[in-house]
């Protein structure tokens, strides 16, 4: 149990790498920007690649008649996220920490992952929310109107995960650091129950 105690508190400790790193990129490729423009998605904000970055892309924006990048006073969940992310990582490795000492069992283990789980799924989904409305939501007076071949306005969605041509650039979504040490936590933590599970058939 003690093994899988401390890889219990590893993984649930990697959460705490968000606070460090940014969970997502999004990268725009077009030939009039040979070096890319693009952003970080941090738990309590949006950075650019370069320090203009934001404001370029808001500038592009402007014509096709898409909001502003969000401030973190713009959106709850900028406020929300650090908070839950901070729970969820102390409650793993105080939960890690009581099976050290068998106050607790390695389903706790499990149970965490499933809660972690469905929180992340449900993050996921809200950030799949804001991407339709910044990409659908367009303002009618906007200079460049552009629409498909039915007649309906452009989606200029960027894609949650992935690549997708729109117009002239291409839009790339990805993990970043952060999000890769958050999936590999997650998996520890299903390690942890695995060895837990094994250890206590034996």
């Amino acid at each position: 149990m003690k093994a899988a105690s401390a890889i219990m508190i590893i993984g649930s400790a990697l959460l705490l790498s968000l606070f460090i790193y940014p969970l997502w990129t999004v990268e725009l490729e077009a030939p009039q920007y040979p070096a890319g423009l693009g952003m970080y998605i941090h738990l309590d904000g949006l950075e650019g690649f370069t320090e203009y970055d934001l404001q370029n892309i808001d500038g592009l924006n402007h014509y096709i008649g898409m909001q502003k990048l969000p401030k973190p006073v713009d959106m709850w969940e900028f406020r929300t996220f650090p908070l839950v992310v901070g729970i969820m990582a102390g409650l793993g490795i105080l939960i890690g920490f009581l099976g050290l000492f068998k106050v607790v069992s390695y389903k706790w283990f499990l149970g965490w992952l499933i809660l972690m789980s469905v929180l992340g799924i449900l993050g996921m989904y809200d950030f799949n929310a804001w991407l339709v409305d910044y990409g659908t939501n367009l303002n009618p007076k906007a200079i460049i109107k552009v629409t498909d071949k039915a007649g309906n306005p452009f989606s200029y969605k960027p894609p949650l995960l992935g690549s997708r041509d729109i117009l002239n650039f291409t839009a790339i979504s990805y993990p970043a650091m952060g999000g890769i040490l958050l999936t590999v936590g997650m998996f520890l933590t299903f390690i942890a129950y695995l060895v837990g599970l094994k250890t206590s058939k034996k």
